[in-house]
């Protein structure tokens, strides 16, 4: 009788992300233990706050898809969300405030952009130093103090909903819309793939990787100017110190969502999963009384647990 061949069946699990088991197994454990956490109000209240990290961590998927890294972004978020109370506050206009945050947040990208890619500075030393800079300016334009006063059309951006759907939500719906359409349907896109992984084909193009480069790291510095509007109305204030330490949190998700740091591997859907966990993460932690220091550790952890599994996949 003639062989018969054997077929082994893939893994369906080996299809799942690690992000995706992790975030399951935070929402049972947080659902078990943290009073109230499965409660409707409080997973709304989660996807909520965890749009201005997703304003971050979208951009951040696309610089380090280019091999590279902005340590900056939450310092300039901080500052952005300072120009949005300084001017609205000045001006009454969330127009003017709005539009001033999106010019200083281009304005730092286009600078971490030049320095990267025009003298060849790494970009973990060269954010690390606009990083510095931002923060810099944010405690000099405040003069160290929180900015009140903010006008209600700024808090209303946070607050409002439109069909039962709150608008930061939306604002989140329609950014990552905007980033899948730029990232897997425009040359663009096409470029930033290669940015990462096959830079030599953009030489023989004829493209200008410098000038790429110094695009994506200004959509960077832009999105952080939208993440400052809604931290201001979130807020009702504008604070000196607001947004240090979240390029830590978009720098997780990102990493947590499968975006590899080498050879131009990104997944956006993987990263507003891992968001999503950071945000289900920080809100299990708060809901059960741990104090930041523990958040901020245990955040590390997350990163570590996901890439874990998804290293087990690999290897199965």
């Amino acid at each position: 009788m003639p062989e018969t061949a054997v077929v082994s069946r893939p893994n369906p699990l080996r299809r799942i992300p690690g992000v995706a088991i992790v975030l399951a197994a935070l929402i049972l454990l947080f659902g078990a233990i943290a009073p109230g956490f499965l409660s409707a109000a409080n997973l709304s209240n989660v996807l909520v706050q965890s749009t201005i990290l997703t304003m971050l961590a979208l951009p951040m998927t696309l610089i380090i898809m280019t091999e590279g890294l902005d340590l900056s972004m939450g310092a300039v978020l901080t500052l952005t969300s300072l120009c949005v109370a300084i001017v609205s506050v000045a001006t009454k206009s969330t127009l003017l405030g709005f539009s001033a945050a999106v010019l200083v947040g281009v304005a730092f990208g286009t600078v971490n952009g030049w320095l990267v890619a025009i003298l060849g500075i790494p970009p973990f030393v060269a954010t690390l130093g606009t990083l510095g800079v931002a923060q810099g300016l944010s405690l000099i334009v405040s003069d160290g103090q929180s900015v009140v006063g903010i006008p209600h059309s700024v808090r209303d951006i946070y607050s409002s909903t439109l069909l039962n759907v709150p608008v930061p939500i939306l604002v989140a719906l329609v950014t990552y819309a905007a980033f899948h359409a730029l990232l897997y349907h425009t040359r663009f896109g096409t470029y930033i793939f290669a940015l990462g992984g096959n830079r030599e084909a953009l030489k023989y193009a004829g493209l200008s990787q410098n000038k790429l480069l110094i695009a994506v790291y200004a959509l960077g510095g832009a999105m952080a100017g939208v993440a400052g509007l809604l931290m201001t109305a979130r807020m009702n204030s504008g604070h000196p110190t607001a947004g240090f330490g979240l390029e830590f949190d978009a720098i997780a998700a990102v990493a947590v969502g499968g975006t590899s740091f080498e050879r131009g591997n990104g997944w956006l859907l993987g990263t507003v999963l891992g968001v999503i966990a950071v945000g289900v993460l920080r809100n299990g932690l708060n809901l059960i009384s741990l104090p930041s220091s523990v958040q901020v550790a245990s955040v590390g952890f997350l990163v570590i647990a996901a890439l874990f599994l998804d290293g087990l996949r690999s290897r199965s």
